[in-house]
């Protein structure tokens, strides 16, 4: 798994729009089922991990945790996201490959 190959294609969906961060645009986009793919930050704490895993586990969306805090935030270009959206079914695709790649 590439990091910064992950860092760089998150880079480009928020350029694209097709990203949402912050903890209650997360919730409304998978609520809305808008979310294609979450990422939570490995270093998120446990609560969050369970809220953010119970809530994609009910709407079936696919979760994974990748990047810390601080690496989520610098590939979007903003400060540290415990979880981010991406709304867009080709991004996802592509970050799934990328996931797979291992």
């Amino acid at each position: 798994m590439d990091k910064k190959r992950i860092a760089d294609l998150l880079g480009l969906a928020q350029k694209a729009g097709r990203i949402v961060s912050g903890e209650f645009a997360v919730e409304k986009a998978v609520r809305s089922r808008k979310a294609r793919i979450v990422l939570l930050a490995t270093d998120a704490s446990k609560n969050s991990k369970k809220n953010y895993h119970d809530l994609t586990s009910y709407y079936e969306v696919p979760i994974y945790e990748v990047l810390s805090k601080q690496e989520m935030g610098e590939s979007i270009g903003k400060v540290q996201r415990a979880a981010i959206v991406l709304t867009d079914e080709g991004f996802s695709r592509s970050l799934a490959k990328l996931l797979s790649d291992v």
